[in-house]
């Protein structure tokens, strides 16, 4: 099968258009819309939907795309290896949990930046589930998860510990147990988050249930609605020293086996030579 028309393909899947497609892989519509119908053709099946310019994909496109993405990184993989080359070059994908990304990456992706200029790096965030699961699809080259975490086709490697503490508005007076926020409304990401997993699980330990979950998808929000009142969060102590908020928010130390949690960095097993991705887990190490 062409690579290029799977590059197409793939740009098609993600962009939801020909023209969108067409300016992402500097060809022309005209050309794009052929490769597609060939592509199409020569499997028998349609890949999209189409919706006037816009255009769905299907499930048997759905099947193709995970296929796309694993023969373009084998792909990339063995040109890299054919060439001998060690250095750090091309696309490094790099998953993180939103805090994760915040409080700890700036720095590291900066100083990488200015070492390893030839790595086109695109970062991706997320719950730790989702990293996994994007992992798993070859659709990230590594991505930063919270522990603990076993997968046969994944390796993984510890780069930090975080300390989560919980955060709730600074009139809320002492907090000895879950027992005293069973009034309150839980602030969290959405389900596959490991830090909510461990925050429900310190209210089911406890036999205690909070008044009620509200799903956020970023952590500023969350931060801002703990500040207002709104109700309690669990977030890694890193990210409120970064943001100083300790006038708006009160933060509460947490039961040792609910705080302390590594983060992970995971690679897929099979994809041995990455050069890039190497070179970032040294950094990490740092």
């Amino acid at each position: 099968m062409d690579l290029s028309v799977l590059r197409i393909f793939k740009a098609v899947a993600e962009e939801g258009s020909v023209t969108k497609a067409a300016a992402r892989t500097h060809r022309v519509q005209s050309n794009v819309s052929s490769r597609l119908a060939q592509l199409e053709q020569s499997l028998g099946v349609p890949l999209f939907h189409r919706s006037g310019r816009n255009l769905v994909i299907t499930v048997e496109g759905s099947k193709l795309l995970e296929y796309t993405d694993r023969l373009l990184q084998l792909a990339d993989e063995a040109q890299t290896a054919v060439r001998g080359s060690d250095k750090p070059a091309g696309k490094l994908r790099i998953g993180a949990m939103e805090t994760t990304a915040a409080a700890r990456l700036p720095r590291v992706l900066a100083a990488f930046h200015r070492q390893y200029p030839d790595v086109d790096l695109l970062l991706d965030t997320g719950t730790t589930d989702y990293m996994v699961q994007e992992v798993l699809n070859h659709r990230l080259d590594i991505a930063l998860i919270a522990a603990p975490f076993f997968h046969a086709d994944i390796l993984q490697a510890k780069v930090f510990e975080e300390e989560l503490v919980l955060l709730t508005d600074h009139a809320h007076g002492t907090l000895a147990s879950a027992h005293d926020l069973q009034k309150k409304t839980l602030l969290v990401f959405k389900t596959g988050c490991s830090y909510r997993r461990r925050l429900e699980r310190w209210f089911a330990d406890a036999g205690c249930t909070p008044l009620r979950t509200l799903e956020f998808g970023t952590f500023e929000a969350i931060l801002g609605c703990v500040a207002a009142g709104m109700g309690v969060a669990l977030m890694p102590r890193a990210v409120m020293q970064q943001r100083g908020l300790g006038g708006s928010i009160q933060i509460h130390a947490m039961p040792a086996d609910i705080a302390k949690v590594e983060t992970l960095i995971i690679w897929r097993k099979e994809v041995t030579h990455h050069p890039a991705r190497r070179a970032f887990a040294a950094a990490l190490a740092l």
